[in-house]
């Protein structure tokens, strides 16, 4: 029987988004870089609930679009499992989805009042950061 995978997520109070959405993009990240293979298996919805110290139902929705966008796989009896990615997403879709994103990131840069340069340098820090991870 798979060992359940640990999963390193902090909840932020002072987050903007949403519960849910703090999950789904660390669940994301994750995967993303390698921190969770396919296969790993998930902690029990009440599991991450107490890890948490948050309400079963909003994990639950977490692994439900998670499971939706083909991240994660149900299987029967046995729990939720890092799914084999797939390529899933046009490149129209992809491209939409990098738009929000950036409109995001630029709006919260813009609300602060960070210097537009410090900021693309912190993101680019970021991106060589995870490269680092995935490398070594």
């Amino acid at each position: 029987m798979s060992r359940t995978a640990p999963l390193a997520i902090t909840i932020a109070t002072g987050d903007s988004r949403p519960i849910v959405r703090q999950i789904i993009d660390a669940i994301r990240r994750q995967i993303s870089t390698g921190d969770l293979s396919v296969g790993d298996k998930l902690p029990s919805v009440r599991g991450l609930a107490q890890q948490l110290a948050i309400n079963p139902n909003t994990v639950s929705k977490s692994y439900a679009q998670l499971t939706a966008e083909g991240w994660l796989e149900s299987r029967a009896g046995l729990g939720l499992f890092v799914a084999a990615r797939r390529d899933q997403l046009s490149a129209a879709e992809r491209e939409r989805r990098l738009g929000e994103a950036v409109d995001r990131f630029v709006g919260e840069v813009i609300a602060i009042r960070y210097p537009a340069d410090e900021a693309v340098a912190a993101v680019a820090d970021a991106f060589d950061a995870l490269t680092l991870v995935r490398s070594a």
